[in-house]
């Protein structure tokens, strides 16, 4: 659906647009010609982002900057309302996204954030944006942003995982429902691997080999995406799809075989996963 939703032109939605990933993305979707509408918290970061992409769209393509807490449900109306004021809605991307150390029994406040932002920012945006994308009946996509961490689940930190989870399960009964439904609109989980993004930077000043750029991460997205893929696991320099598919494998034969819980992480299993993995 996401090459007719180009051709059809529009807007492209996309939270966490200032930085990162979501930049990136926005680039691509004022290249193919779309008006842009960037939402990110307020401040110089989503201001520059938007004066830069005024300089890549397309003449006439409207570029908005629309200061937005995800987490808040009227805040994310109003972006929607700002949107379908600027034009037909093409692609949304629910993307903002924030990471804070947590434990199991411990950081409450970090766990609530998390879940605010992550699950619930894309949540809000499903709910303020899709009554009216279906009513529109015209080729569309929505972009939701997962993570590995939300499917094999790795032990380190509990409530990122658990809020990247959320959004793999709402982004598999979008896609579903939307289905059902008959809209000509399709959901995609998108799931970056290790990518260099300005937050990685502010504490690694020299990208590492093993990670891909923004802009690497997004063509991916966008080749998949225009393939028709639902779940979009991108690779890079150092995970490769094989190897990813392996990982989500062996995670599902935990539940499968009744193994202990996050048994590619239990001393009794490391052998068994490495022979798994090469093999």
């Amino acid at each position: 659906m996401y090459k007719d939703a180009i051709a059809a032109g529009g807007v492209a939605v996309v939270t966490g647009g200032a930085s990162g990933v979501g930049f990136a993305a926005a680039e691509r979707f004022a290249q193919a010609g779309l008006g842009v509408v960037l939402a990110d918290l307020p401040g110089e970061a989503l201001d520059q982002a938007a004066e830069t992409l005024r300089s890549q769209a397309k003449a006439g393509a409207p570029v908005l900057a629309v200061p937005t807490d995800v987490s808040d449900a009227v805040a994310v109306q109003a972006l929607a309302d700002a949107a379908f004021d600027a034009g037909e809605v093409a692609v949304l991307m629910n993307n903002a996204g924030i990471a804070r150390p947590s434990g199991s029994w411990e950081d409450p406040d970090a766990w609530r954030a998390m879940i605010g932002v992550n699950l619930f920012g894309v949540l809000n945006g499903v709910q303020a944006f899709l009554p009216r994308m279906i009513a529109a009946a015209r080729p569309a996509v929505v972009v939701n942003t997962g993570s590995k961490q939300g499917i094999t689940t790795p032990p380190g930190n509990p409530g990122y995982n658990v809020s990247k989870a959320g959004v793999k399960v709402l982004t598999e009964m979008l896609a579903h429902d939307l289905r059902q439904a008959g809209a000509p609109i399709t959901a995609h989980l998108f799931v970056p691997g290790f990518t260099y993004t300005g937050m990685i930077a502010r504490h690694i000043p020299e990208k590492p080999a093993s990670a891909w750029t923004s802009g690497q991460t997004v063509d991916h997205l966008l080749t998949r995406m225009a393939a028709g893929d639902f779940y979009i696991l991108c690779p890079d320099n150092d995970v490769t799809p094989e190897r990813d598919r392996r990982r989500v494998a062996w995670a599902l034969g935990d539940i499968l075989e009744n193994r202990p819980a996050l048994s590619r992480w239990h001393p009794d299993y490391a052998d068994a996963f490495a022979d798994f993995e090469k093999s």
